[in-house]
């Protein structure tokens, strides 16, 4: 039976369809990646989206960490571990005269004394090494789940933090300039890396400290910043016409029907 507007009355509204695809944002200094899913969660809510619309994001970025945050929405959050599969490039900004328990600027810091800074050819003989399938050390502070608990909630309340080293995959680095302490790097890698961890080691390596005092990430797969919004220009209000259709490469396979956890993935 069809249902029938009461009389004198306007037929039932009908649902709007739950917004669905993808939005690339320019994450600033500052607010967590998750912050930003918020953010975003609100403005389409606001636009008349459900209350409880999935909102989650294609690898975290640390809040000092800057750059490409690829947010996905709707059904595009089954598309987690697809976009995280995605190469990635960062800019990092090295200081080798200091060493961080978090291994960039959030500190505390421990200075290293260098007598002798290294060459440009020795910085690049070192980098060169860390190119290719490579073993990697985690941050103790980073947000990887050990045991129901974040790795930085064990290290701020002082406890033993057990991680192992994971193989990762790092397809290049380039030193864009070097004049010291100072090293800047332009690095693509693969999913898991962990841009302070390269900081950490590559400082290590070279006999001085090691840690990132500036990251921005400028791609993610297909996703650059070019078209990217920033934080502070996302519109109070969000709708289907603001996301960017969700790519065919993407949906050449069947979609898993659980979304993934967007929560916690490397930087």
């Amino acid at each position: 039976m069809n249902e029938r507007a009461p009389a004198g009355g306007k037929p039932p509204e009908q649902p709007k369809p739950t917004p669905t695809g993808i939005l690339v944002v320019d994450k600033p200094v500052g607010p967590t990646s998750m912050s930003i899913c918020a953010r975003v969660r609100g403005a389409l809510r606001g636009a008349g989206a459900p209350k409880g619309i999935k909102v989650g994001h294609g690898g975290t970025l640390d809040p000092l960490a800057t750059g490409v945050l690829v947010v996905l929405v709707g059904k595009a959050t089954r598309l987690c571990d697809r976009v995280m599969v995605g190469e990635k490039e960062y800019l990092a900004r090295l200081d080798l005269s200091r060493f961080s328990l978090t291994d960039d600027e959030e500190g505390p810091f421990e200075s290293v004394e260098v007598r002798t800074p290294p060459t440009r050819e020795e910085v690049d003989r070192a980098a060169a090494k860390f190119v290719g399938r490579i073993e990697q050390m985690p941050p103790k502070f980073s947000a990887l789940n050990i045991g129901g608990m974040r790795a930085y909630e064990m290290a701020r309340l002082g406890q033993a933090v057990p991680l192992s080293a994971r193989t990762v995959e790092i397809h290049s680095i380039q030193v864009v300039s070097y004049e010291w302490p100072w090293l800047e790097l332009d690095v693509r890698c693969g999913k898991g890396v962990y841009i302070r961890s390269l900081a950490r080691d590559l400082g290590t390596a070279l006999g001085t400290g090691g840690m990132i005092s500036a990251l921005r990430r400028t791609r993610v797969g297909r996703f650059t910043l070019e078209g990217a919004v920033k934080r502070d220009d996302l519109p109070r209000k969000l709708t289907q016409a603001d996301l960017m259709p969700i790519p065919d490469e993407f949906l050449q396979s069947p979609v898993p029907e659980t979304p993934s956890d967007t929560s916690a993935q490397p930087e």
